[in-house]
């Protein structure tokens, strides 16, 4: 299975239906919550050029974007192959 790394914050709704989507799933995310740790968004935007929201999700090494982007690939079919 591929690591799924996700930027949050705690008051975020799209955060939350992402870990849901990936709950769904049964898949595993490891959350960095950038309200707890917000000497990580240096990180964050080193990884994610240009990014100010989040979530910002990562699939392995590959930056998937936001809770919309995560959605329009699993709808395409395209998320589960990222997946395995």
């Amino acid at each position: 299975m591929a690591e799924i790394l996700m930027y949050t914050k705690t008051v975020c709704p799209y955060c939350v239906k992402a870990k849901q989507l990936f709950s769904i799933l049964g898949q595993e995310v490891t959350e960095v919550n950038l309200t707890d740790y917000a000497g990580r968004i240096d990180e964050m935007l080193e990884r994610a050029p240009g990014a100010r929201t989040v979530p910002q999700i990562f699939i392995g090494e590959q930056h998937i974007g936001g809770c919309d982007e995560l959605y329009a690939l699993h709808e395409k079919g395209e998320l589960a192959p990222l997946l395995k």
